[in-house]
């Protein structure tokens, strides 16, 4: 029921973009179609699956707000090309994680397997620069290849902090920022752009993307001990099984008793299945030591310094939205 309430809650919070929404979907499945069979079969595969298209919808969103809810060219367009970026990183991920589930359903590489997963996220990053090129603006073309390259050394650095109980928070802000938070940040941006908004706007609307993309980040990371797979769409404690040492698990092993402390550090470490219960004993540690507490009071201070760079938007519907998002990102359950 909550999942529910809270997807009612996104869809209205979306409601001044709700036909541009539709208008996407249309182009996704245009721009996705291909003429090599296996590729339309993924693609489609991946479509079904849904998704929040936060990315796009801020796009949408920054973009409406900054022009007065005039119409931008190439708004659409772009949009696609985040949501075709984000996919692409989404299939890259649970290759690299071997994940199996994603949105409540089998990941591509449980149903297609792993070759044909990455290779049509290579077309998908293909695509995107296919058609990030038609605004015919240099600035946009920077903005897209820059944040494809962050994404890149993102996941490197991740990899690099797969099973490291060392791994400070600093280290872990760094990979968010790098692998979430810079495609949120480019997405705001080209909405600015997009509207013709001054530099000032065009960096306050960049600087917002950047805090709401680590607060949902952060959040994902708390949901992962406190959701139920069937709201998270995941399996829940999967950043843990993969031995990634997340905000509430370093949180843990800095706070947590000297029992909670070598536990989470061999789970880290370890490179096979964890055990249930071993698994049940750092997630009552985690619940239980004000780990996740602490996770949701830093998602906190990145949305208020996101509402600080709404200050100078004009005010509408969009801008309400963009507000509405921020109060959304704390308290979904999915």
């Amino acid at each position: 029921m909550t999942s529910t309430v809270k997807t009612n809650e996104l869809s209205q919070i979306l409601a001044p973009i709700s036909l541009d929404f539709k208008a996407l979907d249309e182009l996704i499945r245009l721009r996705l179609a291909s003429k090599v069979a296996l590729i339309d079969q993924i693609s489609s595969y991946i479509i079904q699956a849904g998704g929040k298209r936060v990315r796009p919808a801020l796009l949408l969103l920054v973009s409406k707000s900054l022009a007065n809810g005039q119409e931008t060219p190439h708004a659409l367009e772009l949009a696609a090309v985040v949501e075709f970026i984000h996919t692409a990183t989404l299939l890259h991920d649970d290759v690299v994680d071997e994940s199996t589930l994603r949105r409540g359903r089998e990941t591509a590489n449980a149903a297609f397997g792993n070759a044909a997963s990455v290779l049509v996220g290579d077309f998908l990053y293909s695509r995107a620069f296919q058609m990030m090129v038609k605004p015919n603006d240099l600035r946009v073309m920077e903005i897209l290849s820059d944040a494809t390259n962050t994404i890149a050394e993102g996941e490197v650095l991740q990899l690099l902090n797969m099973n490291d109980p060392e791994v400070d928070e600093q280290s872990y802000l760094q990979v968010i920022r790098y692998k979430t938070a810079k495609l949120f940040e480019a997405s705001t941006e080209l909405g600015a752009i997009l509207a013709k908004a001054n530099v000032e706007r065009q960096q306050e609307a960049a600087a917002f993307g950047r805090h709401i993309g680590t607060a949902f980040q952060l959040m994902d990371d708390l949901l992962d001990y406190t959701a139920e797979a069937s709201q998270m769409g995941k399996n829940a404690g999967d950043d843990l099984r993969e031995g990634k040492p997340t905000l509430p698990l370093i949180y843990l092993l800095e706070n947590g008793s000297k029992e909670e402390q070598l536990l989470v550090r061999a789970a880290i470490e370890q490179n096979q299945d964890l055990p249930d219960d071993v698994f049940a004993q750092i997630l009552h540690g985690v619940q239980n030591s004000g780990a996740l507490d602490y996770t949701q009071a830093a998602a906190k201070r990145e949305v208020d310094l996101a509402i600080e760079c709404l200050q100078n938007f004009p005010q509408n519907e969009a801008t309400d939205a963009l507000h509405a998002l921020c109060r959304y990102s704390l308290s979904r359950q999915t």
